[in-house]
């Protein structure tokens, strides 16, 4: 898109563009939360939580979404794995048509749907970090995110975070796309609040940045994998359980460092054409106890490499994206929930995932770009 072009769009839609906000600063973030249970009382939500489900809800009461969602039925897959399974056909069968992806840096194109011609309606509410330096651009305008519903959801609170929406970012995540989808997960009390980003090639279905964030309420087993340090001075780990991904992990204090290392990484990866999931979750430290440790105090981040995906045929059971890759399988038909193993999933999921060999290759070029930065940076000072 031509510059003067877009920026004179971007201009008209800052000009639109009014809706309620939720401010906040990181004196909001939820620090004392442990792992979700099936038989523990709910939790006592934060401000947030308390905005965010009210606001779907009312808009899920009003018709806004393309089907009412009720209880999804659910199971959990016998395994190490603890898959869970759920029968969502309506989505499978309405959701929007994904737009044509061609690759995982096309340029954002204002002739085709954006969450800028989205229905008004749908807009939740405006997040806004408190004014602080990071949250505020060069121009002296205060960051900020747009929350919408997805009309098509696959759990309760299903909503898109749509950052900076009239800047028109295309679907690659930037600084503070990553910051915000961090600090969600932070400003929600409830375990059971994720978030997420597939890139182009990747299954994303709209080429406008945005992150997905639903509630879960079902452990996964990405919460406490084990997970083996690779690179200490960026906090980079890597999960020891298939399928292989980068692990990074904060409790909210370390947050600009870790945002820079976990973007460093996905710019390595969009550079070098390498399609890739975003997950977020509360999680326990890398170096905890596993399974043994209930804290979620912090949030883990996990970034999946893939294969790209671009006009390749959508499965019958499921598509390969962010919440497959950790263990939440919405299945868009009744056989394939019923009938389907942890190993069938297995199956279908690395037919999109690197191959051992290939992951490890990653990892040793990852590993050495990620040190020459480092030395360039001792160098310099």
């Amino acid at each position: 898109m031509p510059r003067l072009s877009r920026l004179s769009y971007c201009v008209r839609l800052a000009m639109e563009s009014s809706c309620p906000t939720f401010v906040y600063s990181n004196a909001d973030y939820n620090n004392h939360v442990s792992r979700l249970r099936e038989s523990d009382q709910p939790p006592d939500l934060s401000k947030f939580d308390m905005r965010l489900r009210s606001a779907w809800v009312e808009r899920m009461q009003r018709g806004l979404f393309r089907y009412h969602l009720g209880h999804l039925e659910t199971r959990i897959l016998p395994g190490h794995a603890r898959l869970v399974a759920q029968l969502n056909v309506e989505r499978g069968q309405q959701r929007r048509k994904p737009q044509e992806i061609l690759s995982i840096k096309q340029d954002f194109d204002p002739k085709l749907f954006n969450f800028n011609k989205a229905n008004t309606k749908e807009t939740m509410f405006e997040l806004r970090k408190h004014e602080v330096p990071e949250a505020i651009h060069e121009d002296g305008l205060i960051k900020a995110c747009r929350m919408v519903i997805n009309v098509s959801p696959l759990e309760f609170g299903h909503s898109l975070i749509v950052p900076e929406p009239n800047q028109c970012h295309p679907q690659v995540l930037t600084p503070h796309s990553i910051q915000v989808g961090i600090e969600c997960v932070l400003l929600s009390s409830d375990p059971g609040l994720r978030v997420g980003f597939n890139s182009l090639g990747a299954f994303a279905s709209v080429n406008h940045l945005h992150l997905h964030a639903y509630y879960l309420k079902h452990e996964l087993a990405v919460e406490s994998a084990p997970a083996e340090s690779v690179m200490t001075a960026r906090g980079l780990h890597c999960l020891s359980t298939f399928p292989r991904g980068f692990l990074f992990y904060t409790e909210g204090g370390d947050l600009p460092s870790v945002v820079s290392a976990i973007h460093t990484l996905t710019d390595f990866l969009v550079n070098h054409d390498i399609a890739h999931n975003l997950f977020l979750t509360r999680g326990s430290p890398p170096d905890a106890e596993g399974a043994h440790d209930a804290r979620r105090s912090g949030v883990r981040i996990i970034v999946w490499p893939r294969l790209s995906c671009f006009g390749a045929k959508e499965e019958t059971a499921f598509n390969v994206a962010l919440c497959e890759l950790a263990g939440h399988l919405p299945f868009k038909n009744r056989e394939d929930y019923e009938t389907t193993t942890e190993e069938k999933v297995h199956s279908v999921i690395k037919k999109y995932t690197l191959s051992p060999d290939m992951f490890v290759d990653l990892q040793a070029q990852v590993t050495s770009y990620l040190t020459l930065l480092e030395s360039g940076t001792n160098h310099c000072e």
